[in-house]
């Protein structure tokens, strides 16, 4: 675990100053918006999209140069989901990492415009692209398009919210967080095995991978819910609970959650077996999210 820890550091570094370059802030009259996008995307992410974007790439024999615009361009539609998911008319949240959420350092208003700000970004970069593969280029965009959008994260924030204070199926459950987690987490795998050359077979079983690892990491962000520590987390635990959530421990307890994200997660690694040693970064990395204490 210590040499993935280093192997992560050095990766979120690598992406970070490609994101730093993306969202340089200008000295002009709307100088405020360039302080609290970057506010909000430098403020301790783990980059666990970026990541494993670029090493599905290179799993796949892709040169992570290819993937990078991609990868920042993904943290940037995570991080824009992050600060309007923390608006007061969502969930209301004052912390995100430890610090104030943007909303409460900038205002709503700005906050809001941050977020919209970030999503604009991500496809200005993507568009910029002049690499050596501009189909796959093209097909990548609109795999992060629709994962962002109806058919994917917003879709299943929506499902969320009309989810709230009602009883439903774990499956109802598995469908809103294969949706609102799961699906942009699935395009980072994808988007980095096509840009990678991968083929059809290798791509159908890096988005198996992605889907199970979604599900083994959300059930993960539920148990740490219940049994983390606030200071590790940077935000209150027991949130969940307090405004009635439909969360895999409200559903099935605590202990069968723990059983279930360790089964979802060798799940994943087993997706993987076709491309032997070259996986080894991925699976230790599985462990890793569903091992993690944050």
């Amino acid at each position: 675990m210590n040499n993935i820890k280093e192997l992560l550091k050095e990766q979120i570094e690598f992406t970070d100053g490609y994101l730093d370059k993306y969202l340089a802030e200008k000295d002009n009259p709307q100088n405020i918006i360039y302080k609290a996008m970057r506010y909000s995307v430098f403020a301790g992410g783990k980059r666990l999209r970026p990541i494993l974007m670029m090493n599905t790439c290179k799993m796949c024999g892709g040169d992570v140069n290819e993937v990078i615009p991609f990868a920042c361009a993904l943290e940037m539609i995570h991080t824009y989901s992050l600060i309007h998911d923390d608006l007061p008319a969502m969930d209301n949240d004052d912390l995100r990492r430890g610090m104030p959420t943007s909303h409460i350092k900038f205002g709503e208003a700005t906050a809001i415009l941050a977020g919209d700000a970030l999503l604009n970004k991500a496809f200005e970069v993507v568009s910029q692209y002049n690499g050596n593969n501009p189909q796959r280029a093209i097909k990548a965009m609109n795999m992060l398009a629709v994962s962002s959008g109806t058919e994917g994260m917003i879709g299943g924030q929506i499902v969320d919210m009309e989810s709230e204070g009602k009883d439903i199926t774990l499956d109802e459950l598995k469908y809103l967080h294969l949706n609102k987690t799961g699906a942009i987490i699935r395009s980072a795998c994808t988007v980095g095995a096509l840009m990678g050359g991968a083929s059809d077979g290798e791509i159908k079983a890096v988005d198996e991978f992605a889907q199970n690892l979604g599900v083994a990491f959300q059930i993960q962000d539920d148990i740490l819910d219940v049994i983390g520590d606030e200071k590790e987390l940077g935000k209150p635990i027991g949130s969940d609970a307090e405004e009635n959530k439909n969360t895999y421990v409200k559903l099935v307890g605590l202990e069968k959650s723990k059983e279930l994200a360790k089964e979802y997660s060798e799940k994943a690694k087993k997706s993987l077996e076709m491309f032997g040693e070259k996986a080894e970064f991925l699976i230790n990395l599985t462990d890793y999210l569903i091992d993690r204490k944050f």
